[in-house]
This record gives structure tokens, C-alpha cells and sequence, in this order.
């Protein structure tokens, strides 16, 4: 709410390639629990869409219809309507043929006091020619300090109602999961940024969220001790799966812990949801529902059940603004 707030009032007026927008330069915001990813709020509070494009990060991705499935403004970042140029999994797992997510393993786990631990995202051949969307990360640096590995991001741009939210989640996902498998605690994250601006089409849904008052931040479960890495490399089987209207069979699940069995029963809950809202439809969410193991989440599974907002985004976390 504080950065909606501030951008409102403090904001300077540009007008980007992407329409009018109010602006801070110069930007560092701090969250000193990343678990706590997920905020709640009468008018917004979309999880679905963010595990969707975490999900399409981890697996290697720039496939637009995947994506599109949970967030459809992504057609309009696609210059051949099938693929996206600036998709960010294919920069974190094989960009110029390095797999940058297992580089930085390698490189704290020989030396936890490393500084070299980044991951680059924008390149300068993105600016060579002309694309709908390049990427808004430049790079994301990961340090393990005191046992606890911390990430700092820095981004070239970012809209603080669309992108900002989702960046926040998935980033901070990666970061738990780094973390797991250099057997070190979570740190802190901090996300820097050149432009954080607010498009004025969104001011209206901004201050809205902002007349609303105090929001609840939600605190994602622990991760599980494990190899996050296998894990997650089969609920992405699964996920597409879902989304292809597939059969679930039983092995399908088989060794998945609660935490990944949750975010298996929110893709089937988003679905139904998507199937079209109707009392068989809310009785099935309801059923899934139960099996989940934590109560996190009942806020955004009870909205499916009562009221379609589908274009509305997940709202900010308890977010520190440091400059």
C-alpha cells in the first residue's frame, strides 16, 4: 500500500512506450520475511496467476500459450504469437548454453562467501533489435551471509500494480529454493529498481486498494528439506497435465509433500474455476479445498467460489521502502 501511495503522491509523469505513467526513480524495497510473498485484500488477491508464471519460469519455458492459461495480457508481449522473446526460464537454465541456477550453486557451494553469485537476465543483444517485450530484470544476485543466503534484484523497470507483485513472488520462490539446496537459511530480499511507475489506467484500482486501508500479508508455509529441484520438475508434469485437461493418475503425486500436493490442489481449484462457475463447480473447489493442508490460502479459493476477477493481480506484501 505504502508504494501505490507514495508513486501517487510523489510520482513524476512519463510517458513510456507503453502509455502514460506516474514515476520514482531509484527505488530499493525490502522484505525481511520472503516467505510472507502474499498479501489479501477485498478487491485484490490473486495467488493462481503467480504460481502460474513461477511454474512457467522453472520450467524453462518462453511457450506463450502456457503462460497465457493464467495471465492473458501475455499476448501482447509476444512477437510471433507463439513464443515470448524476454521469457525469463530459458535465461535462468540455458542462456548462451550456461545453466545459470545450477552456476550459482556451484559457485557458493565452493565458496559461501562469494560475490559472484549472479544471475543475468537482460543482455545487450536485447536492445539490438526490436522486440514487443525484453526483459525488466537486468540481474539477480544471491549472497549467503551469517548462514542465511539473501537476494538482491535489480530491475531496469517495473510496473508497481502488474509486475511488481508477481516479480516479488516468483523471485522470492527461487530464492527458498536456492536456499534448500545450499542447506543455509533464508535471508532477506531486497529489490532494486530504476523505474517503478504506476500506468495511469491502473490509478483508479490503485487507489482503491489504498482507501481499503490496512492488508493482511500471509505467510507462505516452510518449504520442505528436500530436493526442491525433482520435486518441482514433476509438478510441472502435472501442471500441464491440468491445463490440458489430462488424467491425474496416482503416481502422478506419489512423493510430493504436503507443501507440493497444496500448490497441485490450487492448479486443480484454478481449473474448475476457469471451467466456469456454477454450484458442481463450487462443491468441487470446496471438496479440494479440504485437502489442503494449510489455511494460507482459503481466502483466495473462497473468492473463486464467489466472484469472477479474473484481470485483477495479486496485491503488494508488507513491503519496506528503503529510499
Amino acid at each position: 500500500m505504502r508504494v501505490y501511495d507514495r508513486i501517487i503522491k510523489k510520482g513524476k509523469q512519463i510517458k513510456p512506450t507503453r502509455g502514460d505513467a506516474r514515476e520514482l526513480t531509484g527505488i530499493l524495497l525490502e522484505i525481511k520475511n520472503p516467505r510472507a510473498r502474499l498479501s489479501r485484500t477485498e478487491i485484490r488477491g490473486l495467488l493462481f496467476s503467480c504460481i502460474g508464471e513461477f511454474l512457467w519460469y522453472m520450467s524453462e519455458s518462453n511457450d506463450l500459450e502456457f503462460i497465457r492459461y493464467y495471465l492473458k495480457e501475455y499476448h501482447e508481449n509476444s512477437d510471433d504469437g507463439k513464443t515470448v522473446y524476454g521469457a525469463y526460464g530459458p535465461r535462468i537454465f540455458n542462456k548462451n548454453g550456461v545453466n545459470q541456477f545450477q552456476n550459482i550453486i556451484s559457485i557458493l557451494t565452493k565458496n559461501s562467501d562469494s560475490r559472484k553469485a549472479v544471475m543475468q537476465l537482460f543482455d545487450a543483444n536485447d536492445l539490438v533489435e526490436k522486440h514487443k517485450d525484453v526483459p525488466c530484470t537486468c540481474s539477480l544476485q544471491f549472497m549467503i551471509r551469517e548462514n542465511k543466503l539473501d537476494l538482491f534484484t535489480f530491475m531496469r523497470s517495473n510496473d508497481a500494480y502488474f509486475g511488481l507483485p508477481h516479480d516479488i513472488f516468483s523471485f522470492t520462490m527461487i530464492q527458498e529454493i536456492m536456499a534448500n539446496k545450499l542447506n543455509v537459511k533464508l535471508g532477506v530480499y531486497k529489490h532494486f529498481v530504476g523505474s517503478l511507475h504506476l500506468y495511469n489506467d491502473r490509478l483508479d484500482s490503485a487507489n482503491q486498494y489504498i482507501e481499503e486501508g490496512w492488508q493482511e500479508t500471509s505467510c507462505m508455509p516452510m518449504m520442505p528439506i528436500e530436493d526442491p529441484i525433482e520435486t518441482i520438475n514433476k509438478l510441472i508434469k502435472v501442471e500441464a497435465k491440468i491445463r490440458n485437461d489430462q488424467a491425474i493418475n496416482g503416481s502422478d503425486e506419489n512423493g510430493l509433500s504436503p507443501y507440493w500436493m497444496d500448490i497441485l490442489h490450487l492448479l486443480r481449484i484454478f481449473k474448475i474455476y476457469k471451467n466456469g462457475k456454477n454450484i458442481e463447480n463450487v462443491s468441487l473447489i470446496e471438496e479440494i479445498k479440504l485437502k489442503i493442508s494449510t489455511r494460507v490460502y482459503d481466502t483466495y479459493i473462497d473468492k473463486k467460489k464467489t466472484v469472477r476477477i479474473a484481470k485483477e493481480q495479486l496485491q503488494l506484501p508488507n513491503i519496506s521502502i528503503l529510499k
